[in-house]
C-alpha cells in the first residue's frame, strides 16, 4: 500500500512538472506575441508624432514668416507716420517763429499806445484837477470814504438782524425762567445803616448810662466798641458802629441794663459778656435754619459764620436774606437746566461768606470766602462758584454760572438794593458822559433812575443806519465802565426838522 501511494505521488508529480513546462513555453509565447505586437504599435506611434512634429514644424515657419512680413510692413508705415510728423513739426517751428516775430512787433506797437495813452491819461487827469479842484489823492480819499460809510451801513444792518434774531429765540425763554425764580423767592430790603436806637422808659437813664464823671458810657465803649450817643432825642440813645455784630452785642447789652436798671461798669462787663454769648447762640439758630431751609449740612463754623450775614448789609440788602434768595434762584434754574441742584444752591449761599468777615479780616470778601471754605472742607468746585461770582476766576462748571447769574438777579431786581443819593447821582453822570464821548451826539439824558439813557444825535451826521451800530458801542462802553444794577437801555433819537413860512 505504501509503495503503491508512493508511486501514485511520483506520477503526480512527474504530470506537474509536465504540465509547468507545457504553460511556461506557451507563456514564453505569448509574451514574444505580445512584445512583438508593442513594438509594432510604438514603431507606429513614432512615425506618426514625425509626421505630426514635421507639419507643425513646416507651419511655425511658415506663420512667422508671414508675422515677420506683417512686422516689417508695420515698421514701414510708423517710419512713414513719423517721417510725416517730423514735417508738421517743422513746419510748426517756422510757423512758430513767424508768430514770434509778429508778436514782437505787435508788442512794440502796444508799448507805444501805452505810452500815448499814459500821456494822455497824465493830461486829461490834470484837466479834472483843474475842473474839480481835486487831487488824486483827494478823490481816492472821498471814493473809501463811501465804500467805508456803504460797508458800515451793511455792518449796522447785520448787527440788528442777527442781534434780534438771537433775542426772538433766547428772549421769551430766559424771561420766564428769571420771572419765575424771582416772583417764588423775592424779599424785602433792609435799610444800610451804622446805628441802632434803643427806646428808653425815661429820661433819667440817660444820666445813669453817662455815669459819674462818664465812667458808665466808657466802661460801655470799651466793653462793647460802640460809641453811644445821647442826643435830644426823648427817651432815645443811639448806638454807632460800623461793626454789625458789635452793634447788635451792644444793642443786647444796653436793652439789658436798662431793663435791669442797675447800671455800673462791673454790670456792664457782665451784661456785655451775657449779650456776646446769647447772641453766639443766635447766631448759630440763624444759620442752622438757613441750611436746613436749603436741605444743606456744612461745618459747624460755616453755620456760624452763615448767621452772621443776617446781621450784615450791602446796598440796604441783607446779606443773609439775598444769599437765601439767590440760592433758591439757584435751585430754581438748575431744576430746570437738569444741573446739580445741591451744588448751585451750596455755592450760591456760601458765595458771600465773607462779608461775614470783612469787619475783621483785611482782604475783598471773596478772598476771606475762599480761605474760610477750604479751611472747613468745602470741594473745589464750591470755592470757584466764590471765586468766579465776581468774575476773579474764570467759572469751572455750568454751576458756577448759575451762580453768577442768581447772585445777578438777587441784586438787580426791583426794590432788592438801595444805594446812596451820591453814587446814584455819580452814576447818571457817568453814563451821560460815557454817551458824550461819540461823535455825533448832540444831547443826552439819564432816565428811569438810570436804566435808560436817551441820547439825540446830530442828523447830518449819524444816517438811519449808523445808529444801531452807535447805540451798541455806547452800550458796550457802558458795561466795560460803568457798575450798575440790571441793565441799562441805549435809546437813540434822530430828528430832521424842515421850517416854511406861509405868508
Amino acid at each position: 500500500m505504501d509503495n503503491l501511494s508512493l508511486i501514485i505521488a511520483g506520477l503526480a508529480l512527474l504530470i506537474g512538472y509536465g504540465l509547468l513546462g507545457l504553460w511556461y513555453r506557451a507563456s514564453q509565447r505569448a509574451a514574444q506575441d505580445l512584445r512583438k505586437k508593442t513594438d509594432r504599435k510604438v514603431n507606429q506611434l513614432i512615425t506618426d508624432a514625425n509626421r505630426k512634429a514635421q507639419k507643425m514644424e513646416s507651419e511655425a515657419i511658415k506663420r512667422i514668416a508671414e508675422e515677420e512680413s506683417n512686422r516689417r510692413n508695420q515698421l514701414s508705415e510708423e517710419a512713414r507716420s513719423v517721417e510725416k510728423r517730423l514735417g508738421r513739426v517743422e513746419e510748426a517751428e517756422a510757423q512758430l517763429e513767424r508768430q514770434k516775430i509778429r508778436l514782437s512787433e505787435e508788442k512794440a506797437h502796444v508799448d507805444s499806445l501805452k505810452s500815448q495813452w499814459e500821456t494822455r491819461h497824465e493830461a486829461l487827469a490834470s484837466q479834472l484837477e483843474n475842473i474839480a479842484n481835486f487831487t488824486q489823492e483827494e478823490a481816492k480819499a472821498i471814493i473809501i470814504k463811501q465804500a467805508e460809510d456803504a460797508a458800515e451801513n451793511d455792518i449796522g444792518t447785520i448787527i440788528k438782524q442777527s442781534v434780534a434774531k438771537a433775542k426772538e429765540t433766547a428772549k421769551e425763554q430766559a424771561r420766564e425762567l428769571v420771572v419765575n425764580a424771582i416772583q417764588r423767592t423775592a424779599v424785602n430790603i433792609v435799610a444800610a445803616v451804622t446805628t441802632t436806637a434803643v427806646q428808653l422808659p425815661n429820661e433819667a437813664l440817660k444820666g445813669r448810662i453817662i455815669g459819674k464823671e462818664g465812667r458808665n458810657i466808657r466802661a460801655f465803649e470799651t466793653a462793647t466798641g460802640c460809641d453811644i450817643i445821647i442826643d435830644d432825642s426823648p427817651d432815645t440813645v443811639t448806638l454807632s458802629c460800623f461793626n454789625p455784630i458789635r452793634r447788635e452785642i451792644g444793642r443786647i447789652a444796653l436793652t439789658d441794663l436798662v431793663s435791669d436798671g442797675r447800671i455800673n461798669p462791673a454790670r456792664i462787663e457782665e451784661s456785655v459778656k451775657t449779650a456776646e454769648a446769647n447772641l453766639e447762640k443766635t447766631i448759630v439758630s440763624i444759620g442752622q435754619a438757613a441750611a436746613e431751609e436749603l436741605k444743606l449740612k456744612f461745618h459747624p463754623k460755616l453755620i456760624a459764620l452763615i448767621g452772621r450775614l443776617n446781621y450784615r448789609t450791602s446796598y440796604g440788602q441783607n446779606i443773609l436774606k439775598h444769599s437765601m434768595e439767590a440760592a433758591h434762584v439757584a435751585g430754581i434754574l438748575a431744576t430746570e437746566l437738569g444741573l446739580d441742584v445741591d451744588l448751585a444752591k451750596r455755592g450760591t449761599l456760601l458765595h458771600d461768606i465773607g462779608k461775614a468777615l470783612d469787619f475783621e479780616t483785611e482782604g475783598s470778601h471773596v478772598d476771606i470766602g475762599d480761605t474760610e471754605c477750604r479751611k472747613y472742607g468745602e470741594s473745589e468746585t464750591v470755592i470757584n462758584c466764590i471765586n468766579a461770582h465776581h468774575e476773579d476766576e474764570a467759572p469751572q462748571t455750568i454751576e458756577a454760572v448759575i451762580v453768577m447769574m442768581a447772585d445777578a438777579i438777587s441784586s438787580a431786581r426791583p426794590g432788592a438794593r438801595r444805594e446812596s443819593i451820591e453814587k446814584y447821582i455819580e452814576r447818571l453822570t457817568k453814563l451821560e458822559a460815557i454817551a458824550k464821548t461819540f461823535d455825533g451826539v448832540k444831547k443826552v439824558f439819564a432816565i428811569q433812575a438810570g436804566r435808560e439813557v436817551r441820547v439825540l444825535v446830530e442828523p447830518s451826521e449819524i444816517r438811519d443806519n449808523r445808529m444801531y451800530k452807535l447805540a451798541r458801542d455806547i452800550a458796550k462802553r457802558i458795561e466795560s465802565e460803568v457798575d450798575y444794577p440790571g441793565e441799562v437801555t441805549v435809546s437813540l433819537i434822530r430828528e430832521t426838522r424842515a421850517y416854511s413860512t406861509a405868508k
